[in-house]
């Protein structure tokens, strides 16, 4: 599990490229590999080591925020768990009255800075434009947002949709 430490985030905008490069630490001058400009059809060109690539931008809807995490090896200090008896004349798991101790299994949590935000990632593709319908990640970027939400829908929410909402308090 990571536990998100906030920072200061800088502005980023994530690029989805067609291409492996192989290498993952700083370049001294980006402006002379990536100088991307944007026609008046919002559609991005750039070109990266004399091959042309056309990008579209996919903005996250309005009450997402992307986030670029670094990992550290710093772990999150862990709570001692509380161990909890069953109730006396609960059965357990196999049918006997027996008291045993619940026990929680501790759970390493790293921690992770935030150190970028973005609204919008920027997926390219070679001599074409993107394909909204048929690209792999624009797709999976769709399904990733309403696999979201299904999953963090409000029991309100849920009401409006027209089923029945089972809140108690």
């Amino acid at each position: 599990m990571l536990s998100i430490q906030p920072s200061k985030p800088q502005k980023a905008t994530p690029n989805l490229l067609p291409l492996r490069i192989n290498h993952n630490g700083p370049i001294n001058s980006t402006q002379q590999y990536w100088k991307p400009s944007t026609d008046e059809k919002g559609t991005h060109h750039v070109y990266f080591r004399g091959r042309h690539l056309h990008g579209k931008p996919i903005p996250l809807p309005e009450n997402y925020t992307g986030a670029v995490l670094h990992i550290t090896d710093k772990q999150l200090p862990q709570q001692r768990a509380q161990t909890q008896p069953l109730n006396s004349g609960e059965e357990d798991e196999d049918g006997d009255d027996d008291v045993e101790v619940e026990e929680s299994m501790p759970v390493e949590v790293k921690i992770a800075e935030q150190v970028g935000e973005f609204a919008e990632v920027v997926v390219w593709e070679h001599g074409g434009e993107v394909d909204g319908s048929g690209d792999m990640f624009v797709k999976g970027i769709d399904e990733w947002i309403g696999f979201a939400e299904s999953m963090h829908m409000d029991d309100d929410a849920e009401g409006e949709t027209g089923q029945e909402s089972t809140k108690t308090s």
